[in-house]
């Protein structure tokens, strides 16, 4: 078990994970700015036709909210900023700007009411993942044939796109296929046609910049929305360790190595598991301790919450090649301050 700490990977720039730990940052009340609305991991503020977003430490799996990681928040907020140049060529987002390391100004956009799923690897252990529904032994998955002999986290001949729809109060994602999408009138076949080409365009890309980092980009989850003029745009974040599967490109190929030498193992198992800088982390710990989404999840321990802080702030340093700096904590009264001093209220 680890213990809280301070991570130490730069001499001038210690990361205090134990004092954040001890100021979690759960959100924070700004009247100035009008009524607020809470997801699972923002709150978020509407100004005439901007959106203020505020990233917490507010960790979600399995659709529920499992505890707090520290800086977690900055991370996701940061590094979405950070894609969203990296992809302006293919596709615009509502990023506008960001008056604090948590916080997001955006464009208003209409969500469309389906996630995006593009997975280039066959993994997972959510009942959305491919590779669950494949171990139960279906073949026919996302309206997709898939071949048997396939083992957890093979890589799949291209990308492919697995959508699932939008769960609401509390409720789980569920799996749909394109035609769905389309023959339910979600989205028109026109705008779902540009809608997995700049995902696919967009998932090639961050898998490209990430194995320059000794990442694999796994799988990924993206939002899209309309705005006013009928423009797509990128929304909410991309490829962070929330939305997104990462694997160190040199654990997966060890990994791999080991399993083809291994010619009785049909699936790769917990040991041989790529190391992973996503919140899999969080999804396999809990499991492997018996929770996969049915009820009230167990109190996340701090020591995990730590580790995945660690993971976190690694994978945003590998990724954008800049050192993380921490922002102040407690974050509450610096996010005011900042966004007094953005919006003159």
């Amino acid at each position: 078990m680890i213990t809280c700490k301070t991570i130490e990977r730069r001499p001038m720039n210690p990361i205090p994970l134990e004092y954040a730990l001890a100021h979690p940052f759960d959100g924070v009340d700004l009247p100035f700015l009008g009524p607020k609305r809470s997801g699972k991991v923002r709150d978020i503020y509407e100004l005439d036709d901007r959106l203020v977003l505020i990233t917490t430490d507010r960790l979600s799996a399995f659709d529920r909210i499992l505890g707090l990681v520290p800086y977690k928040g900055q991370v996701l907020n940061q590094l979405a900023a950070f894609w969203f140049a990296q992809v302006a060529d293919i596709i615009g987002s509502h990023f506008i700007e960001s008056p604090d390391p948590n916080v997001t100004i955006g464009r208003k956009c209409r969500p469309l009411p389906v996630e995006v799923v593009v997975r280039g690897y066959i993994s997972g252990v959510t009942s959305t993942a491919l590779w669950y529904r494949y171990s139960q032994g279906e073949r026919h998955i996302y309206g997709m044939d898939f071949p048997d002999g396939l083992r957890k986290n093979d890589a799949l001949p291209t990308p492919i796109i697995t959508p699932t729809t939008k769960a609401r109060d509390g409720g789980h994602d569920e799996r749909i296929t394109s035609a769905e999408i389309v023959g339910r009138g979600l989205v028109s076949l026109p705008l779902w046609e540009q809608v997995c080409a700049a995902a696919i365009a967009v998932f090639q890309r961050g898998q490209a910049i990430a194995r320059r980092a000794g990442l694999i980009l796994v799988d990924t989850k993206y939002e899209f929305g309309l705005t006013d003029d009928g423009e797509l745009l990128l929304i909410d974040e991309m490829h962070t360790p929330d939305s997104s599967r990462f694997w160190t490109a040199e654990s997966y190929a060890k990994s791999t190595t080991e399993n083809t030498e291994n010619t009785e193992n049909t699936e790769n198992t917990e040991g041989r598991e790529p190391e992973n800088f996503d919140k899999e982390f969080i999804r396999l710990y809990y499991a492997a301790n018996g929770y996969r989404g049915e009820g009230e999840p167990f109190p996340m321990p701090e020591a995990l919450a730590v580790q995945t802080a660690d993971r976190y702030i690694r994978a945003y340093e590998m990724l954008t090649a800049r050192a993380f700096a921490p922002g102040d904590y407690p974050a509450g009264p610096r996010i005011e301050r900042n966004l007094r001093a953005w919006s003159g209220l």
